[in-house]
């Protein structure tokens, strides 16, 4: 198997597994190893009290996209530890586009970069993350 190959199988079948992100309407729009691009909508549902969308919602697809992308080598690799920025407010009915990439691992550490962009390519947040790979091989 091709280490694409590999990304794709093991993507679909996290994505076949995530309610969550299943839930905010994710789409995986490109996968590759220690890469991926996800896309979603923001609803109403996602707004918060001024009437913006909830920073824990764009949070959560930045996460999700450093999940998928962290997880692409084929050992099941967990957060433990993250940070966000937001540069811009997201407004009901914008189309979000997470795009997380490695930008140094080591044998048990990975570290990503994930840019969020809305619908004009207007940067919405900015996350990176700290992910460690575990011993056990995704099924």
């Amino acid at each position: 198997m091709t280490p694409q190959e590999r990304a794709e199988q093991i993507a679909a079948g996290m994505l076949a597994r995530d309610a969550f992100s299943q839930w905010l309407g994710i789409t995986l729009f490109e996968i590759a190893p220690e890469r991926a691009v996800l896309t979603m909508t923001v609803r109403s549902e996602m707004l918060n009290g001024f009437g913006v969308a909830h920073g824990g919602i764009v949070f959560s697809l930045a996460d999700s996209a450093f999940a998928f992308a962290c997880n692409t080598h084929g050992r099941v690799t967990v957060s433990i530890e993250n940070r966000v920025t937001y540069p811009a407010a997201v407004a009901e009915g914008d189309v979000l586009t997470a795009t997380a990439e490695q930008e140094a691992a080591s044998n048990r550490l990975s570290y990503y970069k994930v840019a969020v962009r809305n619908q004009h390519g207007a940067l919405v947040a900015s996350f990176t993350g700290t992910a460690y790979k575990t011993s056990k091989e995704h099924s």
